[in-house]
């Protein structure tokens, strides 16, 4: 009877999963099917192809090393310190997860634009930055940050405790333990976030369209091209689509490999 009631349950879950991995995979590969089907490629446009591709690349690049510089010391801090107010902020620094991509824009526009928060000061320094490529930076450290914060801080709470201890009892400073200990202990997890970082800035829309715009070689991402595109020829979309799922699969891929070992005893694959 009990093994009746296992298998019964094992096919049940088995059911659920597999039904999930076909709503998650199968509108996937419906695009790169119906683009190779339709011959996408004749229509997309090359040069905006290769502009967009070469923008989305040189700025993701850019926002994912300036999320490790600012993010890594914070991530630190939340993993090791305790402290008054340390939950309202790892709730803002997660917030923008959940936020809305067009929130996430208009938040960054009325910050940082001409007219928001901060507008005035910037140009009384000459700094100008709503519709411009450094727009389009600011918007996906915005949406991507926390996504690497979240894994280094999880990587640093993995380091043991006794390894801390013993370290302080040795006598060494903190920023020995942090470069001798928990950053390479760490790393692992901090290089998985990071490329999940990068990932979710490379397919960024809502906020870079909301505040940095569509502009051909200046702001226009491989997100923004595609919904341009689509506008005019779903096929040509659909390819340039296909590029973007492309690099989408190779960071996942990267993500993984470079995520901790699994613990001792857990199934492999």
């Amino acid at each position: 009877m009990r093994q009746l009631a296992s298998g019964t349950f094992v096919t049940l879950f088995s059911l659920f999963a597999g039904l999930a991995v076909l709503y998650l995979g199968v509108p996937v590969l419906v695009v790169v099917i119906r683009a190779v089907a339709a011959q996408g490629w004749q229509a997309a446009p090359d040069g905006r192809i290769a502009s967009a591709v070469g923008l989305s690349i040189f700025t993701t690049l850019v926002s994912t090393a300036i999320t490790i510089l600012v993010g890594t010391p914070l991530a630190y801090l939340l993993a090791t310190r305790r402290f008054r107010g340390k939950r309202l902020i790892q709730t803002l620094v997660e917030l923008p997860i959940v936020l809305p991509p067009a929130v996430a824009g208009i938040a960054l526009l009325i910050t940082f634009g001409r007219r928001g928060l901060l507008g005035p000061l910037l140009g009384e320094l000459g700094i100008s930055i709503p519709f411009t490529t450094a727009a389009v930076v600011f918007a996906q450290i915005f949406v991507s940050a926390p996504l690497y914060i979240r894994a280094a801080v999880i990587g640093f709470q993995g380091v043991p405790n006794v390894l801390w201890q013993a370290a302080t009892v040795d006598g060494a400073s903190e920023s020995v333990i942090f470069r001798k200990i928990a950053l390479p202990l760490a790393a692992r997890g901090m290089v998985s976030g990071a490329i999940s970082s990068w990932a979710r800035a490379m397919g960024e829309f809502g906020a870079t369209i909301f505040f940095a715009g569509s502009l051909a070689g200046t702001t226009q991402t491989m997100p923004l091209l595609i919904y341009g595109v689509f506008e005019r020829d779903i096929d040509a979309a659909l390819w340039t689509s296909v590029i973007l799922i492309a690099l989408s699969v190779a960071a996942l891929l990267l993500a993984q490999l470079a995520q901790p070992d699994k613990p001792s005893g857990a199934e492999g694959d």
